[in-house]
């Protein structure tokens, strides 16, 4: 069989695994997931490369020490390429390229296949590959040399637009014509469960004549995904927009928090700065393209029609529903403020990546590019507490008593993301982060 066919084998919606928390419906981690992220655990403190399957999470440097996962174009002295697997971070395995990528994905679908006993049935091999997801400290999964976050979702743009300049003219006349973005900050960048200071800076009071410095008072949300570049470009080497996808990785949920106050005063002439800076929190584990693929979907119909550079045939988005809940210090439970999707976003990946180095800037392994925040196109599929609150004017009922315009200290935002197939999910987790207070 080809590898396109064995990889078809791996999307089979009636597959099932020995694992069987995977086979829940509703479990983020079906056999037909399979994403990839770095972990330790109490039996092991060292930071490794994993796969999650239901409530477990499989040590992929076992497998391959164990002759079960081998690695195309590692030398055989490498124990199957244990050792890219013994690493801190998924950069190296990335590296090696796509037909790796797709050949570990085919070997895991066939080693925890129901009917497979090669690894169901030997129990010590069992014990020291499958590692409790509950006993395990889930890691930045990639090091991220560059980080880009863009401005893609066509209601998102609308309402901003709308709410600080004239509606008539809400989108500015190059927003239809390319993806907008900006050069983030790479270092702040954190995987979830990381607490997020709220940032100082300057503020710009109505009617007041100069600014003043304190604490931001309009923390904020973007509920938004990234995606993680695999393969990169040599500088003065543009990608095309019909080979973009085959740069990608996978994708990770993604919260850019914002500073509004702080935005709002530093933003012209340049753009974003510190309003931006201080944190940005991605989702643990990464889901594939190929995981993702039956569940793409045409993307928005583009009007104009875009230059021919950022022309590509064909469904470029994606189903994967999005949502967001906010939970005070003191609840018991969450309030869902949010939920959209990701197939309402105007420009796709493939368009994002391409506009990003047609210039001929070069991009690297394990790169992360936002989407910008996602907005649907319904008061409740809104992506941000700007848009939901409308810049704090109509607040957000918490399910147990009390009102939000923006986020409080002790606040705990998460972001969730799900396709959900015949029978099975392919889900990436959760993406969450808690406010603590700003520096004296």
């Amino acid at each position: 069989m080809s590898v396109l066919n064995d990889l078809q084998v791996t999307l089979d919606p009636s597959r099932r695994s020995w694992v069987e928390t995977a086979n829940d419906p509703a479990c983020d981690f079906s056999i037909q997931n399979l994403p990839f992220g770095i972990f330790s655990d109490s039996r092991d403190a060292v930071w490794r490369a994993g796969v999650a399957i239901g409530d477990r999470i499989v040590d992929l440097a076992v497998l391959a020490e164990a002759g079960l996962l081998v690695l195309p174009l590692v030398s055989a002295n490498e124990s199957g390429g244990s050792s890219v697997f013994r690493s801190d971070s998924l950069n190296p395995f990335i590296s090696l390229g796509r037909d790796a990528w797709r050949s570990v994905r085919i070997q895991l679908s066939s080693l925890l296949a129901r009917d497979t006993a090669t690894l169901r049935d030997d129990a010590a091999l069992c014990e020291r590959a499958l590692v409790s997801a509950a006993d395990a400290t889930l890691h930045l999964p990639v090091q991220i040399p560059g980080y880009t976050d863009f401005y893609s979702s066509k209601e998102h743009a609308t309402n901003v637009g709308s709410m600080f300049r004239d509606p008539k003219n809400a989108l500015l006349p190059n927003w239809t014509e390319m993806p907008i973005g900006y050069n983030g900050r790479a270092s702040s960048v954190v995987v979830s469960g990381t607490p997020v200071r709220r940032p100082n800076g300057q503020l710009k009071l109505p009617d007041a004549e100069r600014p003043v410095f304190g604490a931001c008072r309009k923390l904020d949300i973007e509920l938004e995904t990234g995606f993680i570049v695999g393969r990169g470009n040599a500088l003065g080497e543009p990608v095309a927009c019909a080979e973009a996808e085959a740069h990608i990785f996978g994708m990770v949920l993604l919260n850019d928090w914002s500073a509004r106050d702080i935005q709002q005063w530093e933003y012209v002439p340049l753009g974003p700065f510190n309003a931006k800076t201080f944190a940005t929190t991605i989702s643990p584990w990464i889901v594939t393209l190929d995981a993702l693929e039956p569940f793409r979907v045409a993307q928005p119909v583009q009007v104009p029609q875009p230059l021919d550079y950022l022309r590509h045939d064909g469904a470029h988005a994606f189903d994967i529903a999005l949502e967001a809940q906010l939970r005070p210090q003191r609840a018991r439970e969450a309030t869902t403020i949010s939920r959209t999707n990701f197939r309402h976003m105007y420009w796709t990946m493939a368009q994002q990546f391409a506009h990003h180095t047609v210039s001929g800037c070069n991009t690297r392994v394990g790169d992360l590019m936002g989407s910008g925040t996602i907005s649907g196109p319904t008061a409740d599929s809104y992506g941000s507490l700007l848009e939901l609150t409308w810049n704090g004017k109509q607040p957000l009922e918490l399910k147990e008593g009390g009102t939000r315009t923006f986020i409080e200290d002790g606040d705990e935002l998460t972001l969730a993301g799900w396709c959900q197939g015949e029978g099975y999910r392919v889900g990436f987790g959760t993406c969450s982060g808690v406010i603590v207070p700003a520096h004296d």
